[in-house]
């Protein structure tokens, strides 16, 4: 299991990270999101979003369970999930997210231990806040990428690095 660590001082640092994740992501990746009210969750799915040139704006999907962004650069769309309200797997398959999960790249706030099953790789992404800090500031950003499929992507990712 690979893992990469960032910590933000802001909301639009946090987005920052998000549009950086976006270069690692394609069309069939599921990206599983943690953290508590307010964490920075859906501000983290923005810079995905960005990243990812989608149709914005990005909000919460808490009260519509999902939404779609189309690419506007011919790029998998992606589909941003509120599984707070979701009781288990069956209703994650009312969703029919399996059906769109190898052209999109789906994001799921709170879906740890659900959506897992929709693919073999998934990205794990946990966004606290630190003691003390208030909405809107710093927060601790870790993702841990589960599956063979990561090896070859973080490589690279690392080869640019050391040659930054």
């Amino acid at each position: 299991m690979n893992t990469l660590r960032w910590t933000t001082a802001d909301a639009e640092q946090t987005r920052n990270v998000g549009a950086q994740l976006a270069t690692l992501l394609q069309a069939g990746d599921v990206v599983v999101l943690a953290g508590e009210v307010g964490a920075g969750k859906t501000t983290l799915t923005q810079g995905l979003g960005a990243g990812l040139g989608v149709r914005g704006p990005i909000t919460s999907p808490t009260f519509v369970v999902a939404r779609r962004h189309p690419s506007l650069v011919g790029g998998p769309e992606l589909v941003h999930v509120d599984a707070y309200r979701i009781d288990g797997t069956l209703d994650l398959d009312d969703l029919d997210l399996d059906a769109d999960v190898a052209t999109a790249v789906t994001v799921i706030e709170w879906g740890h231990g659900l959506a897992e099953v929709l693919a073999d790789d998934v990205v794990e992404v946990s966004v606290r806040r630190p003691l003390g800090a208030a909405e809107g500031e710093a927060r601790e950003i870790e993702a841990q990428f589960v599956g063979a499929g990561w090896a070859d992507r973080l490589a690279d990712l690392r080869l640019s690095d050391d040659d930054a």
